[in-house]
Parts: C-alpha cells; sequence; structure tokens
C-alpha cells in the first residue's frame, strides 16, 4: 500500500494535467460566447439583426400578421429610433421541465422567435405611432 504522501504527489500531477486544459477549454468557450453574442449585437452579415427581449417581459407573444415596433440603430433627435416590422411565422422552442415533481411529458417555454419583415417605417416613437394610425 502507498503511503498517504507519496499517493498526494500523484493525484496532485494528475489534477494538474487534467484541470490545466479543462481551464483552458472553458475560457476558451467563454471568450467564444462572448465573441458570437458581440457580433449579434452589432448584426448579421446580411443586414439583419436581432432583438433580444426576455420572455418574462412579456405580457403577450406576438402573433403571424402582427405589427410590432422594435428599436433600430442610428436616427437623429432626441427621441428613441423604432421600427414598424410585420411578423411573419413565430418559432417557439421548448425544453424537457426539470424539477422534483417532473412528468415524462412537461415543457416548458424557453425561446420565441419571431421572423419579422419591414415595412420600412421608421423614426421616433411618436413619428412610428401617428404613421401606423394611417395604415
Amino acid at each position: 500500500m502507498l503511503p498517504l504522501s507519496q499517493f498526494s504527489r500523484y493525484s496532485a500531477l494528475v489534477t494538474f494535467c487534467l484541470g490545466l486544459p479543462t481551464a483552458a477549454a472553458t475560457y476558451y468557450q467563454a471568450w467564444k460566447a462572448r465573441q458570437e453574442a458581440a457580433e449579434v449585437r452589432a448584426g448579421l452579415e446580411d443586414g439583419c439583426t436581432v432583438n433580444l427581449v426576455p420572455l418574462d417581459t412579456l405580457h403577450t407573444l406576438p402573433r403571424p400578421g402582427e405589427i410590432v415596433l422594435l428599436p433600430g440603430s442610428g436616427g437623429s433627435g432626441d427621441g428613441m429610433t423604432m421600427g414598424a416590422y410585420r411578423v411573419g411565422r413565430v418559432e417557439h422552442i421548448y425544453a424537457r421541465f426539470e424539477g422534483k415533481k417532473m412528468d415524462a411529458k412537461q415543457a416548458r417555454l424557453i425561446k420565441t422567435v419571431a421572423h419579422v419583415e419591414s415595412l420600412f417605417v421608421s423614426g421616433t416613437v411618436e413619428e412610428v405611432d401617428a404613421m401606423l394610425t394611417k395604415l
């Protein structure tokens, strides 16, 4: 049987050999995720942009055919720049419900993706609201 002091040396070596690559891989994955998130916030290659809205802040989910106002970029003046978009289709993404009283068929909504088409109406919130009431 190995004495505890001898075992301690080997376990420290094994821990270092396994821990260092794991730490490096974890750091790389986090760095890559931050880069991808920054690219999404800046806009996609084809000129499309993504608006991220937490599900718990929505009181209703958009339906196909509805018109939604989304924040835009650029613009001048003190008002917030908005753009009007028509919802083309909506995708709901679910995940398995994990909990103490889990049922095999339970799921929870984790993400909703609304594909929208621009109505080419943009400006401050007041300007867009006035234009949409004319539609």
